[in-house]
């Protein structure tokens, strides 16, 4: 490893390299920075990255001929960019995305990851994002790497030698943090009917954001939840430390919490520093639905923008216009729905904050479905649950529309008398 300036870190990438960037809260804005400040030298520069937190100034139109973004999950900093054709979208299981590095589909010419320090043995950790990265750092010619006294060290998959890295530079920036939010009496509601769906000793997957939190934040009564998911936020530490996460019925790692990523606030960072409680893996094996299938009552908890009648979920654009990606639901919804006594969970507000219902006859044209009807299960609004598995068309819609806000109800019932003859109760 040879310790450059920001500049020098950089001067590896050629006209034509296809480069990862480490993604979530763990990207290198140092690298980011300095790779687009030489946008003038180089050409058709390939960018290839799931959601990344802070600035993508590589996206913007003056930059065209110089870089172009292959984005395998669509987040805030590109959506613009994806929308109107600078960027471009690959849509793939989360599971799947180390195996377009290792199979060579999308070989890497350049890594850019941010780590830890080295300890006394040489080695650096991803840190808070191993997910991909595993398979990144490992795959690539060439390995650039922002070294942060910030960064977590973590265990599991996410260790890498100081011989693995061409090329470091110092940094001493900020991890960037996700404070959580107050809680709408809605989000609190659907927490509710979600956490009357999980068992004690299920294995959770849950992610970041309101609803997550919500049902995190319902589950105190509750007893030894296990933590298997691809990523995870500071609504589980208040339960490890209540004793309500302890992991002691799950099948895969009893007593670990699994996952690939975190985001959340400092608390969280330093909760997973050196501590072995928490193992983040390679999302290759943390969402191969053979091993989450193994725990026992997996319970997948995600949500979607709209599902229809029939029960298709479409979770990654609104209409056309793309919004987020495919992601890992469907490795968990497939996953818990295999597992014994699992419990797949689509939930979701019923409404937008427009006011438009996210109960709808059909799809929004162009919309993606990312969960199919045959794979569902539960879909859970602040109005209830609705469960859709062995029901046929009729029924499904039925059970829908009595979760739907009251506003929407008459309307949904004429589309379905319209659509499948469905008689109002």
């Amino acid at each position: 490893m040879e310790w450059v300036s920001e500049k020098e870190t950089v001067s590896a990438i050629k006209s034509f390299n296809r480069v990862f960037i480490h993604g979530g809260v763990a990207t290198p804005q140092a690298l980011v920075k300095a790779m687009t400040e030489r946008a003038a030298e180089l050409r058709n520069v390939e960018i290839v990255h799931l959601h990344t937190e802070g600035d993508a100034p590589y996206v913007k139109p003056q930059y065209a001929n110089s870089f172009h973004t292959n984005a395998l999950f669509v987040g805030a900093n590109v959506r613009a960019a994806v929308a109107s054709g600078e960027a471009d979208y690959i849509p793939v299981f989360l599971s799947e995305v180390p195996g377009l590095f290792r199979k060579k589909i999308l070989p890497l010419d350049i890594a850019l990851i941010q780590v830890s320090p080295p300890d006394r043995h040489g080695y650096c950790s991803l840190g808070v994002s191993v997910d991909i990265a595993s398979a990144a750092v490992h795959t690539a010619v060439t390995v650039i790497a922002q070294v942060n006294p910030n960064m977590p060290r973590t265990h599991g998959d996410g260790l890498i030698h100081i011989g693995q890295i061409r090329y470091a530079v110092e940094s001493n920036d900020p991890i960037p943090e996700m404070p959580q939010h107050e809680l709408t009496e809605t989000e609190l509601t659907i927490g509710k009917y979600c956490a009357e769906l999980i068992d004690d000793g299920a294995t959770l997957q849950t992610g970041i954001g309101a609803i997550p939190d919500a049902v995190l934040a319902s589950l105190t009564n509750h007893k030894n939840l296990g933590i298997h998911t691809e990523m995870f936020s500071d609504g589980i530490i208040s339960l490890i430390e209540r004793g309500v996460i302890n992991g002691s019925r799950k099948r895969v790692h009893p007593g670990k919490i699994i996952s690939g990523f975190v985001m959340g606030t400092r608390q969280l960072y330093d909760f997973i520093d050196d501590n072995p409680l928490v193992s983040l893996l390679d999302i290759e094996y943390v969402n191969d639905t053979a091993v989450i299938r193994r725990n026992p009552k997996v319970t997948a908890i995600n949500s979607a923008i709209e599902v229809d009648f029939t029960g298709q979920v479409c979770a990654d654009s609104i209409g056309t216009k793309l919004y987020s990606g495919v992601g890992g639901q469907m490795d968990f919804i497939r996953g818990a729905s295999l597992s014994d006594g699992g419990k797949p969970i689509i939930a979701l507000p019923s409404t937008t904050q427009k006011g438009d219902s996210r109960i709808v006859p059909f799809l929004k044209e162009g919309a993606g479905v990312v969960t199919t009807r045959a794979h569902m299960h539960y879909v859970v609004t602040e109005y209830g649950i609705a469960y859709l598995y062995g029901k046929n068309l009729r029924q499904r819609a039925r059970a829908l529309i009595n979760i739907a806000h009251p506003n929407h109800r008459e309307t949904l019932e004429k589309r379905a008398y319209e659509r499948f003859k469905v008689l109002p109760d």
